[in-house]
């Protein structure tokens, strides 16, 4: 054992992999290696005990289990190895996709939960995001993916202008067959305004085609994108059918269209400008109807401006463009987005409805996120997992909390504390009125209808007649209802 500690000259953290299979152990190993992973390999639970309590198990940094069992059996493995070390990040790895399955694992005290096939740039992902102590609070994509579905325009949340500009640009867009590159961050919503775009253009009948540009490995990108025939490269054994003719007809989303590497670039910009593709190691070329919507968290005008992206097919891509602000930039979407995001995750095997308290919003208004609108969503997954209330509260946030104290900043959004008063404050600023007390049970009606009532009042600037006439009543009931739910005269 020593020696395979020794191996460890470059390697800067450590990944215990419990795993009987050892071509799948080479796999995690090679993969770990080339991001300066060092990963320790024991075929069964015998063995990770003995790793884990001797001296090498001191490096551990994450351990990743592989065939962990639904049931009895799984809580009780995972509970075993959380004897052991209770504070280190636990990966499950399995080649169920269910989310009641992941539900279950978090409950019994897993950090993460990864599908197989596994893709390298994804173990890297859940890795660098367990380990990570600005990001320890999961990322869980394979959930998100699940919970997420197509919106339109009308059903997306956000209010803020930066935000109502980005999407009335998209909207304006969908009626039209020109390309749109939309540019945001990761996490910050690119993927759901293409698809309202798709779904409100006269393509919509069709499904989206989605091609991940950065998750495809350098060598295989044009025979992703246009295919290839029989014997075209060693391993081609049978023609391949390219994303742009999964496409014709309908809309090709190239996510993250600033990893594509030069060479394909040209190929692209000819497919756009000529409407025409060829498969790798063909001689014909075939015409396709496809319709580019483009989407990356880079700045391409940059990217263009370094020599990393054709200058040409920047301005084929950039006919309409969109950019998408962070979630951070938009602090009064996050009630409302949270209260949307909860009724998704209710929807889902296992889950129940939650409400939020203002204190768990203060919260999460306090916070930067890094990751955005879907980190948001991983965090309020996680909590709504393990939250054995019928609210969710501050205390279910706690590593959101503490980063959220940890990452202050000069800024006043960042630099807002966790009490009552900036609390108060930046609730204010957000829309939705809070249906539930902290112990899960229904405000009063006089309560609920005083908020509104003050809600009507702040966003009408006081026009009480205005106010009236939006609530659907008299202005004489409406100063009637002031002066029975004490709220004064707010004229």
């Amino acid at each position: 054992m020593n020696q395979v500690a020794n191996m460890r000259p470059d390697a800067t953290r450590c990944l215990l992999l419990i795993d009987d299979e050892p071509a799948q152990r080479r796999l995690v190993t090679a993969i770990g290696a080339r991001a300066g992973w060092w990963v320790m390999g024991a075929p069964d639970i015998e063995a990770a005990h003995k790793l884990l309590a001797g001296e090498e198990g001191r490096e551990i940094d994450a351990i990743l289990l592989d065939h962990w069992l639904e049931g009895e059996a799984g809580t009780a493995l995972i509970a075993d190895i959380r004897a052991l070390r209770p504070d280190l990040p636990l990966l499950i790895l399995t080649a169920q996709t269910s989310v009641a399955v992941a539900v279950d694992a978090m409950r019994a005290g897993a950090s993460d939960f990864l599908v197989k096939p596994i893709a390298p740039d994804r173990l890297l992902s859940a890795l660098n995001a367990a380990t990570d102590r600005r990001q320890r609070n999961g990322e869980l994509r394979p959930l998100s993916e699940k919970i997420a579905q197509p919106l339109d325009f009308d059903e997306i949340v956000g209010s803020a202008p930066g935000f109502r500009a980005a999407l009335a640009i998209a909207a304006k867009a969908a009626r039209a067959r020109v390309s749109v590159l939309i540019e945001g961050e990761s996490g910050s919503g690119k993927e759901v305004i293409a698809q309202a775009i798709h779904t409100s253009s006269p393509r919509g009948k069709k499904p989206m085609v989605t091609v991940n540009c950065g998750a495809i490995p350098v060598n295989l990108v044009e025979s992703v994108l246009f295919g290839h025939e029989k014997g075209a490269f060693t391993g081609a054994f049978d023609r391949h059918i390219g994303r742009f003719e999964d496409a014709d007809g309908t809309t090709l989303f190239l996510d993250e269209v600033g990893e594509l590497p030069l060479d394909t670039q040209v190929k692209l910009l000819r497919a756009l400008e000529t409407g025409e593709i060829q498969r790798v190691g063909g001689r014909a070329t075939q015409l396709v109807d496809v319709r580019i919507i483009a989407a990356t968290n880079r700045r391409l005008a940059d990217e263009v401006a370094h020599g990393r992206f054709r200058e040409d097919l920047y301005y084929r891509l950039n006919v309409v463009h969109c950019d998408i602000p962070p979630l951070r930039a938009r602090q009064s979407d996050i009630p409302p987005l949270a209260r949307h995001l909860l009724a998704r995750i209710a929807e889902q095997p296992g889950m129940r409805y939650l409400s939020i308290t203002d204190d768990a919003l203060a919260v999460l208004m306090a916070y930067g996120w890094p990751g955005n609108v879907r980190q948001l969503q991983n965090a309020l997954f996680r909590a709504a997992v393990l939250c054995e209330g019928n609210a969710l509260t501050a205390a279910d946030f706690p590593q959101i909390a503490r980063e959220a104290t940890y990452n202050k900043r000069a800024d006043d959004y960042h630099s807002k504390a966790l009490n009552g008063a900036s609390n108060t404050a930046a609730l204010s600023n957000g829309p939705g009125i809070t249906l539930y007390e902290s112990d899960g049970h229904l405000r009063s009606l006089d309560d609920i209808e005083s908020d509104v009532i003050r809600l009507a009042i702040g966003h009408y600037r006081g026009r009480m007649t205005e106010v009236a006439r939006r609530l659907g009543i008299g202005r004489s009931t409406l100063y009637r209802k002031l002066g029975e739910l004490g709220i004064g005269d707010a004229a």
